[in-house]
């Protein structure tokens, strides 16, 4: 979550209703639980490790003051780096699409390499598995774990063209992350 709020800062200062709005439209359903406190608790432990700065007090038209925060030259280089970094072939689904919205609303990162990144691991991760099927009998247990487990790649590998062509089309101008 920390890497997900400091990308959508990346973009510009926000104060913690605002990135949660921009967080359940990311998220759709799955982000309806997420709550503001949260959020917030997140801001203070990012400012207290010197990744983000409180920079004003907003003056809404109605309701409280907000306090909005700014990234610091720390966190700007930790989003970068988690940019750059491998989500690896086992990656939670929902973590690597809030990285796929953020690369996009921060310009730090194109969703489409990404994908282009994260499919190249699976397939290599596949192949490994898919030998080590090979190699043993699928009526056993360890052969049916290994069966799942290359499923579950095949999946995903599913899923990352839905969102290769989703994100293509957003770059077409198809519409907002």
């Amino acid at each position: 979550m920390q890497d997900v709020v400091l990308a959508l800062l990346a973009k510009e200062p926000s104060h913690g209703y605002d990135l949660r709005r921009r967080l359940v439209t990311a998220l759709g359903p799955l982000g309806e639980t997420l709550n503001v406190g949260q959020i917030y608790v997140t801001l203070a432990r990012l400012e207290k490790l010197g990744l983000v700065v409180q920079e004003r007090e907003d003056t809404p038209v109605r309701g409280p003051r907000r306090k909005v925060y700014a990234l610091t030259a720390a966190g700007q280089e930790r989003v970068v780096a988690w940019m750059a970094e491998s989500a690896g072939p086992k990656a939670d689904v929902p973590e690597f699409h809030l990285k796929l919205v953020a690369a996009a609303e921060s310009g730090l990162a194109d969703p489409l390499a990404l994908v282009d990144a994260h499919r190249r691991e699976l397939l290599r991760n596949l192949a490994d598995v898919q030998r080590a099927v090979l190699d043993r009998d699928t009526n056993a247990e360890a052969g049916l774990l290994l069966e799942g487990i290359a499923l579950r790649r095949q999946a995903d590998l599913r899923w990352l063209e839905a969102c290769e062509r989703t994100w293509a089309a957003r770059g077409k101008g198809g519409g907002n992350a």
